[in-house]
């Protein structure tokens, strides 16, 4: 589906978590220059490369930024090229950063040691906080409001294989709460989206994905393309444009229809 055109112009957005054209925020940076917005990337160490590979097969190639979330040295020079390119101007920001050790998945969750937990932890969730309070001098002077958008996948309930990392989407999801808390009166909102499961790089990384996403189609009311990045991405891209400027604090759901589902064979007479 095309994206309205000029819906995002002169809007400057940052964007994390481009590995590959298959990246679910490479969709997000394509849609939003076709919709009329600025946008840099950021990656770091040997995945760069091939980040810097994927910007140039954007509509139109942008620059890649070093950023690794958990150096505060590395936060502050992202600041301060947004306020050297960008007059310090920022009107969104996507989190799409999230790493677990592999002993804090694949039904390992008892047998996981507590620095893999916390690992999971400050890579995952609290890498919100520190990108936001990093950035939110530039999001506070948006014309419309700075928007923080990060990519969730369902915390409240308890997934087979995904352990530590849905542990640490729960704790996303609540710091995206606390971020939106003290960031709105400085006009900046926090929001998630969290999609249904997506084959992507990262998603293959998890140990018995499949588990998650067989049968995902069949159990949603709208369907599910595992294959489809674009219905997630235009979320995004509604959570960032001024459309969105009176939602904050909120976790909206891209995935077909199934976390309100009950479990199959679940309700009156089930037992």
């Amino acid at each position: 589906m095309p994206v309205p055109a000029g819906l995002l112009t002169g809007q400057r957005f940052l964007i994390t978590g481009v590995i590959t054209r298959d990246s679910i925020a490479w969709h997000v940076a394509a849609r939003a220059q076709e919709a009329g917005a600025e946008v840099l990337l950021t990656g770091f160490g040997r995945p760069k490369r091939l980040t810097e590979r994927a910007a140039k097969q954007l509509p139109t190639p942008v620059d890649v930024l070093e950023l690794d979330v958990n150096r505060p040295e590395d936060l502050a020079a992202v600041a301060a090229e947004i306020d050297a390119r960008w007059d310090g101007r920022l009107d969104g920001v996507v989190h799409a950063i999230a790493f677990a050790p592999e002993e804090a998945l694949g039904g390992r969750f008892l047998d996981t040691p507590a620095e893999a937990a916390k690992t999971a932890f400050e890579t995952s969730a609290f890498s919100l906080k520190a990108l936001g309070a990093a950035l939110l001098p530039a999001l506070a002077k948006a014309e419309h409001g700075g928007s923080l958008v990060g990519l969730d996948f369902d915390g409240q309930v308890a997934w087979p294989i995904y352990d530590w990392m849905g542990v640490a989407k729960a704790a996303l999801e609540a710091t995206s709460r606390y971020f939106a808390r003290y960031a709105g009166p400085q006009g900046v909102r926090s929001n998630l989206v969290s999609a249904g499961p997506l084959q992507t790089i990262a998603a293959r990384g998890i140990p018995g994905f499949e588990q998650l996403a067989d049968g995902w189609d069949q159990g949603a009311p709208l369907g599910w393309d595992t294959t489809d990045p674009t219905p997630t991405a235009d979320a995004i891209l509604f959570l960032l444009s001024p459309l969105s400027r009176g939602i904050t604090a909120e976790v909206l759901h891209v995935d077909g229809g199934v976390h309100a589902q009950a479990p199959v064979g679940a309700g009156p007479g089930a037992a």
